[in-house]
């Protein structure tokens, strides 16, 4: 239990100075597992939890999907989903924000990436709404909020990483984020017809388009959302698994970039460059909090927890608001992954012991991370709008995003209210 906490102190402080947070958690797991076990089970220990996890059948759907999401965004279709969405809603007040949210909904369900969607939609959006005179916080606040369903809506690289860290099943975990997914859509819109319910002059209506302009803007949209219908689809009627899914969804996406002729020879090898890239970080993080994972169990540090949790009169409601609390704090100082990886270990054995349906908790984990991506002072999806709308300050982001946290928070409550939210569709599966 001594060395667990000391463990758990050292890799604290080597994030704290920076050091790469697969480093942070992989030296104390080795160094903890030396100093109980000696040299030659802590090397077969390190090398098989290497090998397992890179040699793992059910990981590949992470490359693979990873692949898709970049070729689908190298196909620009964010430009077409957000045409659609304008032409139906932006006559309205707030409509090209609503358009925005739409937009990133819609594209969240073929990329996966909340940074991804949330750089796309900005090339697209941002101009659109600042030529109708809409102000900073809001058009940047949207794009930015909007962006966070990307790990929501399936396929989520989040809801991947949980149900391999929780051997979950990982088609049921992308079914139960629909509906919470599609919840949060909703919620959003109805956050930009709060702000501008309140500030009338932040978001102008735009123009209104007719019939036929909708239709042919739908029109445009239709190979895209079919990918998306197919991959889903398929893995809820049990056609195929989450990772024939992801090879088909990359075929799909690797198909409609070269019809649009969006793809080069020099372009091609830069989406697998790059995918190789994310997958080798994803995994080399993946193996450190695996190594610490099996230090601080060994040590005794989540038993010893879980039996305190489960000795605390709280009931569990007053459980699952002592972790979300902790998780709205957390996101504040952690980016997204980290959180999962640093505190699942810990966390999800006390859910299980306190009866929590895995599937569920895992859709409010992600939506406590979809926060975290927009809260102060971390907030990784706002510094990506101010890494590429640098004219817009930070303060001005942050307070834009205010009134989408607030539907975040909703949204937290209906999930716990109504468990079902997330459970119905994996249910029927």
């Amino acid at each position: 239990m001594t060395a667990a906490i000391v463990a758990l102190i050292a890799m604290l402080a080597l994030i704290v100075v920076e050091v790469p947070i697969a480093v942070a958690m992989a030296l104390p797991g080795i160094a903890g597992f030396l100093w109980m076990l000696g040299w030659d089970p802590t090397a077969y220990m390190v090398a098989e939890t290497t090998f397992s996890t890179v040699n793992s059948y059910a990981l590949s759907v992470i490359p693979l999907f990873i692949l898709m999401g970049n070729l689908i965004n190298e196909a620009d279709v964010s430009r077409e989903l957000y045409d659609a969405a304008y032409r139906f809603v932006g006559h309205l007040k707030g409509g090209l924000a609503i358009a925005t949210v739409i937009a990133c909904a819609a594209f969240a369900a073929v990329c996966g990436s909340s940074l991804a969607t949330s750089a796309a939609m900005s090339k697209v959006a941002y101009p659109s709404m600042k030529r109708y005179g809409y102000a900073d916080g809001l058009a940047a606040g949207s794009i930015a909020s909007a962006g966070t369903l990307g790990i929501m809506i399936p396929p989520s690289v989040a809801l991947m990483v949980y149900g391999i860290m929780t051997q979950t099943d990982i088609g049921k975990l992308f079914m139960a984020g629909v509906l919470p997914g599609l919840l949060g859509a909703l919620l959003y819109i109805g956050a930009v017809l709060v702000a501008v319910a309140l500030r009338p002059q932040d978001g102008p209506a735009g123009e209104r388009s007719s019939w036929r302009e909708r239709l042919l803007a739908l029109r445009g949209t239709a190979t895209v959302l079919g990918l998306f219908f197919v991959v889903i689809g398929g893995m809820y009627g049990g056609v195929f698994t989450p990772t024939e899914a992801a090879g088909i969804g990359a075929v799909g996406a690797f198909a409609i970039a070269l019809a649009r002729r969006k793809l080069t020879w020099r372009r091609l090898f830069a989406i697998l460059a790059d995918t190789a890239a994310t997958t080798t970080m994803l995994f080399f993080v993946l193996v450190g909090a695996l190594i610490f994972s099996k230090f601080i169990t060994i040590a005794g540090f989540t038993q010893a927890l879980t039996g305190w949790f489960t000795g605390l009169d709280i009931g569990p409601l007053g459980l699952i608001l002592i972790i979300c609390a902790m998780y709205l704090v957390l996101g504040c100082f952690l980016e997204s992954m980290s959180m999962i990886l640093l505190t699942l270990p810990i966390i999800f054995p006390i859910v299980m012991a306190a009866g929590f349906d895995p599937i569920w908790f895992g859709v409010i984990m992600v939506t406590l991370i979809e926060v975290a991506l927009i809260t102060p002072p971390v907030g990784m999806n706002v510094y990506m709008m101010h890494t590429l709308l640098p004219h817009i300050p930070m303060k001005t982001i942050f307070a834009g995003v205010g009134t989408f946290v607030v539907a975040d928070i909703i949204r937290i409550i209906l999930l716990i209210a109504f468990p079902a939210i997330a459970t119905f569709l994996p249910s029927l599966m």
